[in-house]
C-alpha cells in the first residue's frame, strides 16, 4: 500500500479437517490487512487537543465469511471497530502528535465463520459471536505492527491473543488457546485480550459465556489462558518488525 503510511499483512491458516467424516465441513482460515494514514493534521474547524486522534474501523470483505455479506457495515463490523480503537488506544503514547489523527483501517480478506465455530449454539453449547472474537484478536495483532510499520510511538507492540473453554469425552471442560473451529464440536466460553507483554498491562478484556467453576476463578483461568496465547504472538510480532526495519535500512 504505498499511500499509506504503514502497512501489515497476517494470515493464520487453520489445519485440514483429515478426521472430519463430513464431506461439508468447510475449513476456515484468518486473512487480515491493516493501513494506518496519518499523522495528518485535524481539520482547522475542530478544537485543539493536545493528543493524537485514533480512528479505527475493521471492514468485513463481502466473502469474507461461508455466508456472503453485504457491502453496508453492519452491526458486527462497528463493535469490532469501537473494541479495535479502544485496545489501540491503550497501547500509542498520545502526546507526540498534538492536533493530529491517524486512521487505522482494517480489512477481512478471510474470517472464522459465527456459524462453524459456534457449533451448537441452538442448544446452547455454543457461544454466539465467538467467530468475531478470533477477528478480533487477529485485528490487534495486525494493527499493532502496522502502526510500528508507520513508526507510531507505542508504549510496546499489542499482541492479541484468544483462549476459550471446550468440552472433553469425558464430559468435563478443558482451557485450549487460539481455539480451531474444526477441532471442537463446542465453546463453552471464550475470551479476547489485548497485552503488553513488558508492562504486563491489559488494554482489552472481552468475554463470553458461561465460565466453568466458580465465577473469579473460572474468569482469571480463562484470561491467564489468553494471555499466554498473547505472549506467543508478542513474539512472532517483534521478528516480524524487526525483519521490516532491516529491509528498510
Amino acid at each position: 500500500m504505498p499511500a499509506a503510511s504503514g502497512s501489515a499483512y497476517l494470515e493464520l491458516a487453520t489445519p485440514s479437517p483429515s478426521s472430519s467424516k463430513s464431506l461439508l465441513y468447510a475449513t476456515s482460515s484468518l486473512k487480515l490487512i491493516c493501513s494506518i494514514h496519518g499523522p495528518k493534521p485535524v481539520p482547522r474547524t475542530s478544537s485543539f487537543s493536545p493528543n493524537l486522534q485514533l480512528n479505527a474501523h475493521v471492514k468485513l470483505a463481502p466473502f469474507a465469511a461461508n455466508q456472503r455479506r453485504g457491502y453496508i457495515r453492519d452491526a458486527g463490523e462497528r463493535d469490532l471497530s469501537v473494541q479495535l480503537e479502544a485496545a489501540l488506544k491503550g497501547a500509542i503514547i498520545p502526546d507526540r502528535w498534538p492536533k493530529s489523527a491517524i486512521d487505522v483501517i482494517v480489512t477481512v480478506l478471510e474470517g472464522e465463520d459465527d456459524n462453524s465455530i459456534s457449533d451448537g449454539l441452538s442448544s446452547g453449547k455454543g457461544v454466539d459471536g465467538a467467530g468475531m472474537m478470533s477477528v478480533l484478536a487477529g485485528c490487534l495483532t495486525v494493527a499493532s505492527a502496522a502502526l510500528a510499520d508507520a513508526r507510531i510511538d507505542c508504549l510496546e507492540l499489542l499482541a492479541g491473543g484468544l483462549a476459550a473453554v471446550v468440552p472433553t469425552i469425558d464430559r468435563k471442560v478443558t482451557t485450549v488457546l487460539d481455539p480451531c473451529p474444526i477441532e471442537h464440536e463446542a465453546l463453552r466460553s471464550v475470551c479476547v485480550v489485548g497485552y503488553l507483554p513488558t508492562r504486563d498491562e491489559l488494554t482489552l478484556v472481552w468475554v463470553k459465556g458461561d465460565l466453568p467453576g466458580s465465577g473469579e476463578e473460572g474468569f482469571d483461568r480463562l484470561v491467564d489462558s489468553a494471555v499466554n496465547a498473547a505472549k506467543g504472538v508478542q513474539s512472532i510480532i517483534q521478528e516480524a518488525v524487526r525483519e521490516s526495519t532491516e529491509r528498510k535500512m
